[in-house]
This record gives C-alpha cells, sequence and structure tokens, in this order.
C-alpha cells in the first residue's frame, strides 16, 4: 500500500460521506439545533462507526454475512426501524421550541454512533470499496492506517461542517422554517428506513 491508494480512498470516502443519507441528515439537524459542542459529539459518534464499519471490512465481516444472511437481515431491520424511530420523533417534535429538539453531550455522541449502527450496509460498500483500491496483500499495520485515516477523514469532514451549520446565521435561517424542515427530514429519513427494511 503506498500513499495514492490512500488518496483513492479519501476521495471516495469523501464523497460517500457528502452524499444526502441519515448521517449528514442527522449531523445537520443535530448541529444547527445543539450547536458546536453538540454537532461535534455527533460527527465524532458518526465517524467512530464508520471507522469501525470499514474495519469490519478489512477483517471479514461483509464474508460473515455472506455465509449467514440472517445475521445480516436481522441487523439491518433493527437498523431501519432505529431510522424510522428517529424519522418518527423529528415529525411529532418538528413544532416543538428548538432548545428541545436535540441531543447533547455523550447523548449526541450515541445517537451519531446509533445511526451509523443502523446501516449494516456500510460494511458491504466498504468492502467493495477496499478491494478495489487496496492490493489484496496489505499488512495488519496497513489495515490500521487505513481505519485510522477513515476516522480522522470523518471526523475532519463532521467538524467543519458543525462549525459551519452552528453560526447564527445558519440556525436563524432553520428556527424560520424549522417545521418544514424537520418534517422534509423526517421524511426523507422514514423512507431511507423503509427502504432498508424492505429491500433485498
Amino acid at each position: 500500500m503506498d500513499w495514492t491508494h490512500l488518496i483513492a480512498f479519501n476521495l471516495t470516502l469523501a464523497a460517500a460521506i457528502a452524499a444526502p443519507g441519515p448521517a449528514l441528515l442527522f449531523a445537520l439537524r443535530q448541529s444547527i439545533v445543539g450547536g458546536l459542542p453538540t454537532g461535534l459529539a455527533t460527527g465524532m459518534g458518526l465517524g467512530v462507526m464508520a471507522a469501525l464499519w470499514t474495519a469490519a471490512a478489512l477483517f471479514g465481516l461483509d464474508v460473515v454475512f455472506r455465509l449467514f444472511p440472517w445475521a445480516f437481515v436481522i441487523l439491518k431491520t433493527v437498523g431501519a426501524l432505529y431510522l424510522m424511530w428517529i424519522a418518527y420523533g423529528m415529525w411529532r417534535d418538528a413544532r416543538k421550541p428548538v432548545g428541545t429538539a436535540a441531543d447533547p453531550g455523550a447523548k449526541a455522541f450515541y445517537g451519531g454512533l446509533l445511526v451509523n449502527l443502523a446501516n449494516p450496509k456500510a460494511v458491504l460498500f466498504a468492502a467493495s470499496v477496499l478491494v478495489l483500491i487496496f492490493p489484496p496483500d496489505i499488512t495488519y499495520l496497513d489495515r490500521a492506517v487505513i481505519v485510522l485515516n477513515h476516522l480522522c477523514v470523518e471526523l475532519m469532514f463532521y467538524g467543519c461542517f458543525a462549525a459551519l451549520l452552528s453560526t447564527p446565521r445558519a440556525r436563524d435561517g432553520y428556527l424560520r422554517m424549522k417545521p418544514i424542515v424537520d418534517r422534509i427530514s423526517a421524511l426523507i429519513l422514514g423512507g431511507l428506513g423503509l427502504k432498508l427494511l424492505t429491500e433485498r
């Protein structure tokens, strides 16, 4: 493995992080509603779980899922239901005051962790990307570097994202449109959860 492999991986990873999905939506809302500390804690949870999925792919969890499809189905079902639960809470609380709408501190970290845990397809995606980018004979040290690199990229992205979205201007804009934004986000998250639940 050399630096060109890591650059290719990071470019692919950046595109995946920036793509609209449960993690990005959750980080967006948490950062705007809860401010910078909540956004950073949420991003840390999202990043840690994403890096753990990459570690799982590097050490063969995708093979376990293919050998035991029921394990994947169970994890996928629980994840889908969790995303739908978040969507329900966002819809229900759309008209509540902003101070009660975000999870602070450790709850924000665990919320981020669970949102990315809710998508076991991430390990299959990571496995396919890793196979395409990295040579097959990478060492255990290389694997540790890849996981650490992944974590750093995630934390940098979500840190910048939180700093940008926790500004007074972003918060004021959100407050003006809160019921609409929360309900659109709830519909998207619920739809993603339903898709995860029903697809083979």
